[in-house]
């Protein structure tokens, strides 16, 4: 009994696994990564936007700075770090010019109608807005319709939001 129990579990994780390859290693993430932290995404750090990361200083220095935990404020339920007083300062004149799209969550997966995780290590800025993606993987699928990707996610996300509300 135990060994048909272990072989069942066994083959079951296969077949996920097998799963999420056919589905082009999404079904994967979905399944084992799947995030759903509130309107902003804050799995990386609790309760804290972009992973911890300045979101204006990817406008300003065209690269993730750390964020200080004595540099933050908070807006939609999350807290959000900035390298400087002055990007605060930004931050809170005009949050919605520099948080990144779908709240943080992957870009990609928004616009496949998912949540996953969007790490602040794998962005693109894309007229003006700030996107974040899973992977290096993934992002390298986003580029290769970016636009499209947009499109789609666009037309995903108010769903996704009223869902959640």
């Amino acid at each position: 009994m135990k060994n048909a129990s272990r072989r069942n579990i066994l083959i079951g994780l296969a077949i996920l696994i097998l799963a999420g390859a056919a589905a082009g290693g999404y079904g994967y993430y979905r399944v084992f990564y799947g995030a759903d932290t509130g309107l902003v995404y804050t799995g990386l750090v609790e309760g804290v936007a972009v992973g911890g990361y300045d979101p204006v200083a990817y406008f300003k220095k065209g690269e993730p700075i750390a964020g200080s935990p004595d540099i933050s404020l908070e807006y939609k339920g999350a807290i959000w770090r900035f390298s400087s007083k002055e990007n605060r300062d930004l931050f809170r004149q005009s949050p919605d010019e520099f948080a990144p799209a779908y709240g943080g969550y992957c870009a990609w997966a928004t616009a496949q109608g998912y949540l996953a995780k969007g790490d602040p290590n794998y962005w693109d800025i894309i007229d003006g807005k700030l996107y974040l993606n899973y992977d290096k993987s993934i992002q390298e699928r986003w580029h290769k319709d970016v636009p499209g990707f947009i499109e789609k996610a666009e037309k995903e996300w108010p769903r996704i939001v009223e869902e959640k509300s």
